[in-house]
């Protein structure tokens, strides 16, 4: 299983770098097949604990896996980009070993969502602050 897994993630993420490029019906019957494929890499029996611990895992994710399929160039083919924003946050909790109140975290979570939102949409986060703080 391990080296079928491994190549069907190649194909995947072969795919992810030209999926801008192809057609709905191309995503949509490249989805098909990529799905029939992980189907019978997880349906593949295993006398390893680890291996059908990691099918279990897999086939629990299933529908998340594909996402990107659907939604060509807005969705990322992994959480590289999620995992980039939380960062911050991360090192800041680890900096000050937390926070002793629940409204400071809510306040920083509430803060660090606009900015993000707004670096999203591609404006300034400081005036959407000032426009947030305002209203």
């Amino acid at each position: 299983m391990p080296w079928r897994l491994q190549f069907w993630l190649q194909s995947v993420f072969a795919l992810a770098e030209r999926v801008i490029t192809l057609a709905t019906s191309t995503l949509a019957a490249k989805r098909r097949s990529l799905d029939r494929q992980l189907g019978a890499i997880l349906a593949t029996p295993s006398g390893c604990d680890l291996t059908r611990d990691l099918q279990a895992k897999i086939g629990r994710a299933r529908a998340q896996l594909l996402v990107f399929l659907a939604h060509p160039g807005a969705v990322e083919p992994t959480n590289n980009g999620s995992e980039r924003l939380l960062r911050p946050a991360v090192i800041q909790r680890k900096m000050t070993n937390g926070y002793r109140a629940m409204w400071a975290a809510e306040g920083e979570a509430a803060i660090r969502t606009v900015v993000d939102t707004a670096r999203l949409i591609g404006v300034s986060p400081f005036s959407t602050i000032l426009k947030t703080v305002s209203a």
